[in-house]
């Protein structure tokens, strides 16, 4: 009788161990997800400053600045519902504008162009990487979330399913030329 407690005892505690250790690993990615999120939309707001800096820097053609501007406006203000489809129609807008080399070539001749173009190049090439990051959390959140023990004793506790960011993040073909 003392055995058998005695063994019940120790499966009961293996097990709580075993499932602390689980709600431990998935808070861990939880707040793994957290600061991806936070480099992510750091870098998002980052292309689109730069962005909209160089489109009131005079130095695209109106047209472009207009586009660009005013994609890089929407990307800022964009509620998150929204923010997918703004950050995507923000890559889009580069696209359009830095498809023809002679505007990088225009940008890179200004005064203090060079740089301009440098941290624009950076700022695109830092959203697609940010962004994998945090959907590489999300995405092994979602699988350790998709257990039946931690369905079953509810480990997730009240934290919202973890959603992947989509967003159109290819940057211009003239920008990665450059670096």
């Amino acid at each position: 009788m003392t055995a058998t407690l005695i063994s019940t005892l120790a499966v009961l505690v293996a097990i709580g161990l075993y499932l602390s250790w689980t709600a431990g690993r998935l808070d861990r990615l939880h707040a793994r997800i957290d600061a991806a999120r936070a480099a992510l939309d750091a870098q998002l707001l980052r292309r689109a400053s730069v962005a909209q800096e160089l489109a009131t820097s005079k130095v695209l053609d109106p047209a472009a600045s207009i586009v660009l501007y005013e994609a890089a406006h929407a990307a800022r203000q964009a509620e998150e519902e929204q923010r997918e489809v703004a950050e995507s129609e923000l890559s889009q807008a580069l696209r359009a504008v830095f498809a023809d080399v002679q505007q990088l070539e225009a940008v890179r001749v200004a005064p203090g162009g060079e740089a301009a173009a440098r941290e624009l190049t950076e700022a695109v090439r830092r959203v697609p990487m940010a962004r994998r990051f945090h959907n590489d959390a999300v995405g092994a959140a979602r699988r350790l979330r998709q257990h039946r023990k931690v369905r079953w004793f509810r480990l997730a506790g009240h934290a919202p399913f973890p959603l992947a960011f989509e967003m159109d993040d290819e940057p211009p073909a003239a920008l990665m030329d450059r670096a």
